[in-house]
């Protein structure tokens, strides 16, 4: 599968989605909190790895 911005941004937001709706169909903790801090939390340590593994397979490429 070839990745492209569209497509990977897409996963990532499927994945976050994913998570945040097992999370409020757990019941584990309030809605509110998962809303709030969890989610966001996802979002921005997804994108902070996405980061990374981009930075890294353009080093990976070209060594």
């Amino acid at each position: 599968m070839d990745f492209d911005l569209t497509k990977t941004v897409a996963l990532l937001v499927g994945l976050v989605l994913l998570g945040t709706v097992a999370l409020i169909g757990m019941g584990f903790m309030a809605t509110s909190t998962v809303l709030m801090m969890v989610t966001p939390a996802m979002l921005v340590f997804g994108a902070l790895c996405l980061a990374i593994g981009v930075k890294h397979g353009e080093y990976r490429a070209t060594n």
